[in-house]
């Protein structure tokens, strides 16, 4: 069963609670997402120490129940 939007933004707000998340649903198939996470935990790490962040958060989900991931971090202004 594909993870909804709505589990993705829990998962994520979870591991990472001053994290704003936008998630996008790239194919209308609820297995492409786009998201867009931003969190002040970014801070001081670089881009692949950012979506580790992310992917763990997800649990392993990665490949698996959620098949695509397509991810941009930013730190708040």
């Amino acid at each position: 069963m594909p993870m909804t939007a709505e589990d993705i933004a829990a998962m994520i707000k979870a591991a990472l609670p001053d994290a704003q998340v936008e998630i996008s649903d790239l194919a209308g198939d609820g297995n492409h997402y786009s998201a867009r996470v931003t969190s002040t935990a970014f801070a001081g790490k670089n881009r692949v120490q950012q979506h580790k962040l992310v992917y763990d958060a997800l649990g392993g989900r990665m490949g698996g129940v959620l098949h695509a991931l397509q991810l941009t971090t930013a730190i708040p202004n």
